[in-house]
């Protein structure tokens, strides 16, 4: 079972942080889960929420702000170059692409990264939104895809079967030892999000379970 660092650690450090990716490395996390936005002036960066919301609470809608403008408000913000650099060559990454944000920048930073010494293995991406599945699997097919789903096991495996891919990632609280053996069966890999209880984690590998998200990966692996 693959243990997955969600936003980096994020009940160890703050989330989607270059900080965080070091504390989840620390406890030797077998792939790191980010978000990816896009903001107004076509900067990709990580951020889970489609706000930014600053230390006085106030919200910025991420798309209708520039990245300067929302850097002056979140001192740690990460673009997706820095996270890149931050990470090179250490684990895969596991990059989330929120519904609705656009696909275009992503590719094209993930393309150059593949020109500078990245490899397609070292990547996954994942979305709720089949369509930009869809979008990633035609402009770089070579990367692999992960169907992020919520409650049904159904709709999961057909978007996986019509992108000829192999990994689901579904909610915690709509799994069953059933259903974990019966996807296991169909040669899926199937991972759960956001499992913070190595036991409950530990029985469902036995029913086939191939890796869980979590906040506190020093829960399943010691400091290195």
């Amino acid at each position: 079972m693959i243990i997955i660092g969600h936003r980096g650690a994020r009940g160890l450090a703050p989330e989607n942080t270059i900080l965080g990716f070091k504390k989840a490395l620390e406890y030797s996390v077998d792939e790191i889960e980010f978000d990816l936005r896009v903001t107004r002036d076509h900067v990709v960066i990580l951020h889970h929420d489609r706000d930014l919301i600053d230390p006085n609470g106030t919200h910025r809608r991420i798309e209708n702000h520039t990245y300067k403008e929302l850097l002056d408000h979140k001192k740690d913000l990460t673009t997706f170059e820095e996270a890149l650099d931050a990470l090179k060559h250490t684990v895969p990454l596991y990059i989330e692409i929120k519904p609705g944000v656009p696909t275009k920048q992503i590719i094209s930073v993930l393309k150059q990264a593949l020109q500078n010494d990245w490899k397609p293995s070292e990547f996954r991406v994942a979305s709720f939104s089949f369509p930009i599945l869809q979008e990633m699997h035609a402009a770089i097919p070579e990367i692999e895809l992960i169907v992020n789903e919520t409650w049904s096991g159904v709709r999961a495996g057909r978007r996986a079967r019509k992108l000829g891919i192999t990994r689901i990632s579904m909610s915690r609280l709509w799994l069953w030892s059933g259903f974990i053996r019966a996807v296991s069966r169909g040669n899926m890999k199937l991972i759960t999000y956001t499992l913070n209880d190595p036991k409950k984690a530990h029985k469902w590998e036995r029913y086939g379970l191939y890796g869980v998200v979590t906040d506190y990966p020093d829960r399943y692996h010691k400091k290195s």
